[in-house]
C-alpha cells in the first residue's frame, strides 16, 4: 500500500508529466511480489516501486521509456528460473499514463477514491487488442475473465489516535513509515459525531487519564471497530468497563475479542518505542486476520492463494 501511495504523491507533484505504470498481472511459482503490484516509470527511466527483488526493474523501466514515448501499452514476460534462478514467471503490463493536469488521470482518480475511503477497484486487460486499465463502479460486477485481472485496491489503514504521551510519536512514526493515515486526537470529544468507521479503522486510546479513556472508549464502542487498544494494565481495563456499564448498557460484550487491553504483542516492552512496536504489530496482525505468532510455527504458507486466505479468512 505504501509504494502506491508514493506512486500517488509522485505524480501529484509532477502534474505536467507523463509516466509509465508497469503492474504485475500475473505470477506463477516463486516470486517476490504478487498481482496488483505497482512500478512508475519516468522518462528518464527511474522507477518507483518493486515489481521483483531488484532483478527485473532496470528491464522494466526500459520497456516504460519506449512506452512513454509512443503512447501503446505492451505486455512483458519473465522467467526468473532461466534468468535468475528464482523458479518464478511474471507477466507484466506496461502502459502509459498521461500527465494529470487539471483534469486528472487514473492515479489521481485513485487517489481521490482512497482520500474519500471509496472502494477502489481497476480492471487491468493484459491480454487482446485493449490493452489497460480502467476504474470501476462500485456496483458493476464482472465475471472472471481470462486476460483480465480485476484489482480491489484496499484502503489504508487509518489509526484513530487518542492521547498526548510518550507512546504517540513512536506510533505516528511508525505508523508513517507504514503509510498509514492517522488522525490524532487531544481528547475524544474531537471525534466527530457523525464519524463513518470501515473495515481498515482502527484505534489507540493512549491518554493516560482515566476520565479521557472512559469518554474515549463511550465513544469508540459503538463503532464496532475491528481493533480497539487500550494503553494500561487489565484492572484498569476493567474498572473503565464497569464504569461504563453503569453509564449507560453497553453495546459490545465486555470480552469482545476487538478490544485489546493490554494493547500490544508480548515482546518484552518497555520503552514507548518498544511499545509502540508491539501495539502496531498487534494492529496490523488484527487487520490481516493473523494472530502475530512466530511464521516458523505457522502450518501454512505466509503468503497463501486467493483461495486459501478465503478459506482462513472464513
Amino acid at each position: 500500500m505504501k509504494a502506491l501511495q508514493q506512486i500517488i504523491r509522485r505524480v501529484a507533484e509532477n502534474p505536467f508529466r507523463s509516466w509509465a505504470l508497469a503492474t504485475l498481472v500475473q505470477t506463477e511459482g516463486s516470486t517476490y511480489r504478487k498481482p496488483g503490484a505497482r512500478l512508475l516509470v519516468d522518462s528518464d527511466r527511474g522507477t518507483l516501486g518493486v515489481l521483483s527483488g531488484g532483478c527485473l526493474e532496470e528491464e522494466i523501466a526500459r520497456h516504460g521509456q519506449k512506452v512513454i514515448a509512443n503512447g501503446s501499452p505492451i505486455l512483458v514476460s519473465f522467467d526468473t528460473k532461466i534468468l535468475y534462478g528464482c523458479d518464478g514467471q511474471l507477466k507484466i503490463l506496461v502502459e502509459p499514463i498521461p500527465a494529470a493536469g487539471p483534469n486528472g488521470n487514473l492515479i489521481t482518480e485513485v487517489e481521490r477514491l482512497l482520500k474519500n475511503r471509496e472502494a477502489c477497484r481497476i480492471r487491468i486487460c493484459f491480454e487482446g487488442d485493449a490493452l489497460g486499465s480502467e476504474l470501476l463502479r462500485s456496483d458493476i460486477l464482472l465475471a472472471e475473465q481470462r486476460g483480465v485481472l480485476i484489482d480491489t485496491v484496499p484502503l489504508p489503514v487509518r489509526l484513530l489516535l487518542f492521547g498526548t504521551g510518550p507512546e504517540i510519536e513512536p506510533v505516528t512514526e511508525l505508523a508513517g513509515t507504514l503509510g498509514w493515515v492517522v488522525e490524532r486526537f487531544g481528547h475524544p470529544s474531537e471525534l466527530a459525531e457523525d464519524f463513518r468507521a470501515d473495515a481498515q479503522t482502527a484505534a489507540l486510546v493512549m491518554t493516560h487519564n482515566f476520565g479521557r479513556d472512559f469518554l474515549a472508549l463511550d465513544r469508540l464502542l459503538p463503532l464496532q471497530l475491528r481493533y480497539v487498544g487500550l494503553l494500561g494494565p487489565r484492572k484498569r481495563y476493567a474498572e473503565l468497563m464497569a464504569r461504563l456499564s453503569e453509564y449507560r448498557p453497553l453495546d459490545v460484550d465486555p470480552d469482545d475479542r476487538t478490544l485489546f487491553a493490554p494493547a500490544g504483542l508480548d515482546i518484552g516492552s518497555e520503552a514507548p518505542e518498544e511499545i509502540a512496536l508491539a501495539i502496531m504489530s498487534e494492529v496490523a496482525a488484527v487487520i490481516s486476520n493473523r494472530r502475530g505468532g512466530f511464521l516458523r510455527e505457522r502450518q501454512s504458507d505466509v503468503h497463501p492463494t486467493a483461495a486459501a486466505a478465503s478459506e482462513e479468512a472464513a
